[in-house]
């Protein structure tokens, strides 16, 4: 099991000093944090990807290379990779370069994002998102997996024995986990290919994904991968904690209250109840994260939101220490515990080295 956080980047005031911070701070933020994530022992580091305000990862590779420099041991990863607003050519070679650089620890997370206004600005159309989906990450495996590509398509100019460079590490392609909240054709995808499916279950009820998670499952064993419960599945969710949980709530429930997403809608305690955001005591993030496995079976990869909604870095770090002193220890004992010795550990690029027979 993997176990990370991830952030969608967001510039948003804090509710309590009514301080904004410069995109420039929240830039050096995601450094620090990504530096915590791995002093504490956590394992992965994902950023998001946006084109506009109030977001500043318009550039993940360039923020994820920056963090490769001064890292030695985590995965760096995306929460969103625009498989449909992206060339497919710059998305190989962005993420091969990344490869070199952080001696193979990177993997991502392709979707299509939720902001429609991204699409006319690239040149694209949201009626499209689903073709271009398709057409584009065929277009992505063949950079990868093939030194020299012919190739015509619909949403982009021909290539005529093109070679994407750099070629990736080891020449194997970095590992693709399929982002989707909400559409089946991207479970179809992943597992088609035999990619991981992320599920980022954060707003949603447990139901809604049971079914898109139940789809990829099925499918993956459809098309000869392996069984269902041995699917590359990752999840989102997302935690304040202190050690009494009544300072937990009153801390971060004017920051919930008044957070861009779903600030100024359903109560606090409503939303924690339908999704998996916990606030409370580091038993209660204990034990709703470990409820996740019984809802979608088991899975590779658990990525938290902890960024968000204008917390303090200082926040934000005192967070991680604790989850690192409280938490972490016990869901990686458990989970080792819980998980079948016929289903997959995460992937990790060294065991899909040319010659490798065994999965990590």
């Amino acid at each position: 099991m993997e176990i990370g956080v991830f952030t969608v980047s967001d510039v948003t005031r804090n509710p309590l000093t009514g301080k904004t911070p410069t995109e420039g701070e929240r830039i050096k933020a995601a450094v620090a944090i990504a530096k915590k994530v791995e002093e504490i022992g956590m394992d992965v580091y994902a950023t998001g990807e946006h084109h506009n305000p109030p977001f500043y990862a318009s550039s993940p590779t360039t923020i994820l290379g920056y963090i490769a420099a001064q890292t030695e041991r985590i995965k760096l990863s995306t929460s969103t990779t625009l498989i449909t607003t992206n060339d497919p050519v710059k998305i190989a070679e962005d993420f091969a370069t990344l490869q070199h650089l952080a001696d193979g620890r990177v993997d991502l997370i392709l979707g299509r994002g939720n902001t429609g206004p991204v699409y006319p600005w690239f040149g694209k159309n949201q009626q499209d998102s689903v073709e271009l989906t398709i057409e584009n990450y065929n277009l992505l495996r063949q950079l990868w997996d093939n030194d020299v590509v012919n190739w015509e398509g619909k949403f982009r100019t021909p290539l005529r024995n093109f070679t994407s460079t750099p070629r990736p590490l080891d020449g194997v392609a970095p590992f693709v986990w399929h982002g989707s909240i909400r559409t089946p054709e991207v479970a179809e995808i992943a597992a088609y290919f035999g990619d991981g499916f992320f599920a980022n279950n954060i707003f949603w009820p447990k139901e809604h994904y049971q079914q898109l998670i139940g789809l990829y499952r099925e499918r993956y064993a459809h098309y000869g991968h392996g069984a269902a419960d041995q699917a590359i599945v990752g999840l989102g969710g997302q935690f304040f904690m202190a050690r009494k949980s009544q300072d937990a709530i009153k801390e971060f429930r004017p920051f919930f209250d008044n957070a861009p997403v779903y600030g100024h809608g359903p109560r606090m305690e409503d939303f924690m109840a339908q999704t998996p955001l916990t606030v409370g005591s580091p038993q209660e993030v204990i034990e709703k994260t470990l409820s996740f496995q019984e809802y979608f079976g088991d899975y590779q990869r658990q990525l938290f939101l902890i960024d968000h909604a204008g917390l303090p870095l200082k926040t934000v770090l005192n967070q991680l220490d604790l989850f690192g002193e409280l938490v972490l220890p016990e869901l990686r004992a458990e989970f080792a515990k819980r998980r079948p010795a016929h289903v997959p550990d995460k992937p990790v690029h060294t065991t899909h080295k040319p010659g490798s027979v065994t999965a990590a």
